[in-house]
């Protein structure tokens, strides 16, 4: 890229000034503090296309886009200057009561680019936003529409949607949840596609394509036990993210989206990390063949160079809003700023000039192909995903799949591979959410030349790890 921004120099100086108020005053997001306290938290003070540099000025590999967001890369000047430009004119106006043409033009290309019907797009300033604005508006549709008692939502084992109180109600991870109960009710879980453990959701064996259709006649069965009068929606990511990159077997959402409309019951689409190119198409349920009836998304909508989400939703959905007899009571403040929408804009322009979605359905074939040679490691039991989008789970046998404890993963994962990756300049996502799974998740502008240093960087560190099982 040639765009990219200036480096700003850190000393030595000013990375011990950094940890010293890192440890007296930041609260890091889902985190343990251990790190901070002890000023062992590496500190990320500039990044550059896919590489991104700490405040020792050592560089690293993004092999997480930031964490599901920098699809078009970093240190774009482009963004940055369209940011300034677009506070000079119009800082911030809400969307309340009054609009903005940043955020006008922004819907208007969103449900140019949406599948289907899905024509009304509500802003907001992330993605557990956006889960929680389609969660709440799926409740209020049912009740304008003369159906109140369709107030519940069903989502998948181990599935993360967000943290708002709604969100983490469909949030499939029960740790997650218990500091905070008692939650929104209404949530239920269903199995997820993890075909690799099938067995373990009670599947009683056979092909890829019989396992989806076996997942997905347990949202069946779901709906028909809670009362398809009780359902509201079924929120799914088009791959879940949480266990570690759970791909949808063929026919699966076809049949989810044929189940969904037999019991009158909304399909959301959850692409906050799958959208914009992760998959390979603007919105993967594009990729996967299927109209939901919201789609929500967040993150690389800007490439993370300003928050924002948006819940898009099908006519449907809008229709008791539309004459205005009926007002839907949900927003933020910061939703839909005039800043952001005009970054996200920028953007998109970038992807459609560079061709960002092509080039990653050109060349996920040849990252898996790379990602696949670490099975012939004793500790790879599977390599799965899509797009540029994919997770290594680690085992502690191939031949019967057995995982490791508790602690020998916080030992193992935790302890020696998410450091030592990061040592040997490689940062990732190390996540013992479901089984260890290793995740990978760069910048749209990486290449094959990359797909190689990060296959020698993990065959690596995965093969010391495996000498201290």
């Amino acid at each position: 890229m040639t765009d990219t921004i200036a480096p700003t120099v850190y000393t030595e100086a000013a990375d011990a000034a950094l940890r010293a108020k890192a440890k007296d005053h930041l609260w890091m997001h889902m985190s343990s503090q251990g790190p901070i306290e002890a000023g062992e938290t590496p500190i990320i003070v500039r990044g550059e296309g896919h590489t991104i540099w700490d405040s020792r000025g050592k560089s690293y590999i993004d092999g997480l886009a930031g964490l599901f967001v920098v699809n078009a890369g970093h240190g774009r000047r482009r963004l940055a200057e369209v940011a300034a430009k677009q506070a000079e004119q119009l800082a911030f106006f809400p969307l309340w009561s009054y609009a903005h043409p940043a955020a006008i033009e922004l819907a208007d290309r969103l449900a140019d680019y949406a599948p289907g019907d899905l024509n009304r797009v509500f802003f907001s300033t992330g993605g557990g936003e956006a889960v929680e604005t389609a969660f709440k508006l799926a409740k209020n549709y049912w009740k304008l529409v003369g159906r109140p008692l369709k107030h519940k939502v069903i989502s998948r084992a181990i599935a993360y949607h967000g943290t708002p109180q709604g969100a983490l109600a469909i949030t499939g991870l029960p740790g997650l949840k218990q500091q905070f109960e008692p939650l929104t009710p209404g949530g239920f879980r269903v199995p997820n596609t993890n075909y690799y453990r099938a067995e373990q959701s009670g599947f009683p064996g056979g092909t890829e394509e019989e396992f989806g259709i076996w997942a997905a006649e347990r949202i069946r069965q779901a709906i028909e036990f809670e009362g398809p009068d009780t359902v509201a929606a079924v929120f799914l990511e088009p791959v879940q993210n949480s266990g570690g990159c759970f791909p949808p077997p063929p026919g699966y959402f076809q049949r989810v989206r044929e189940i969904c409309d037999e019991y009158d019951v909304l399909l959301v689409s959850d692409e906050v990390i799958c959208a914009f190119g992760r998959i390979g198409s603007m919105f993967a349920s594009d990729d996967f063949g299927y109209v939901p009836d919201m789609i929500t998304c967040a993150k690389a909508l800007t490439s993370g160079y300003s928050p924002i989400g948006a819940t898009i939703v099908s006519d449907r959905i809008y229709e008791p809003f539309r004459t205005g007899e009926n007002n839907f009571y949900h927003g933020y403040t910061f939703a839909g700023h005039p800043v952001s929408a005009a970054v996200a804009l920028e953007n998109l322009d970038i992807f459609e000039e560079e061709g960002l979605n092509q080039r990653v359905k050109d060349n996920s074939p040849l990252f898996r192909a790379e990602l696949e040679k670490l099975l012939a490691l004793p500790i790879v039991g599977d390599v799965r995903g899509a797009g540029y989008f994919f997770g290594i789970e680690l085992v502690k046998d191939k031949a019967t799949k057995e995982t490791f404890t508790g602690e020998e993963s916080e030992r193992i994962l935790k302890g020696f591979v998410s450091h030592q990756l990061f040592e040997n300049g490689l940062y990732c996502r190390a996540d013992d959410r479901g089984d260890p799974v290793i995740q990978l998740s760069p910048p749209l502008t990486i290449g094959p030349a990359e797909f190689v240093q990060m296959r020698e960087i993990l065959e690596g560190v995965l093969s010391d790890a495996w000498t201290k099982i």
